[in-house]
């Protein structure tokens, strides 16, 4: 048991160089693979971005904020899809924006009332 345990890491750094090299071409550039994975990386971000409505309220101030910012950046990204799926993406992401907006602001004005 121990034997095998000794080998992950070297087993971990060896997968990890065949994935480097082939996402970096020859030429020391990027691959269009490497831009591809670029451009759908973006449904993860999206994913964890709106999956943090539903705790909002328990959220602390600096969370909203950066889930904010998170949503600025992504809108780019969106912007770029197909006229369907960018309405449905980006109408959730504003959803979501404005859920976290509307509850940094009724944080910051409950904080002032006192």
């Amino acid at each position: 048991m121990m034997r095998g345990m000794r080998a992950l890491p070297v087993v971990i750094a060896l997968a990890a160089t065949a994935v480097f090299m082939h996402v970096v071409d020859g030429s020391g550039g990027v691959s269009q693979s490497t831009e591809a994975w670029a451009e759908e990386n973006w449904k993860g971000e999206f994913d964890d971005i709106c999956s943090k409505t539903d705790g909002a309220m328990e959220s602390a101030k600096e969370e909203l904020q950066i889930l904010i910012t998170r949503c600025d950046k992504l809108k780019p990204q969106l912007e770029k899809l197909d006229e369907a799926p960018r309405k449905v993406y980006m109408k959730r992401l504003k959803m979501a924006h404005d859920l976290y907006q509307y509850v940094l602001d009724s944080k910051n004005a409950k904080e002032e009332g006192k």
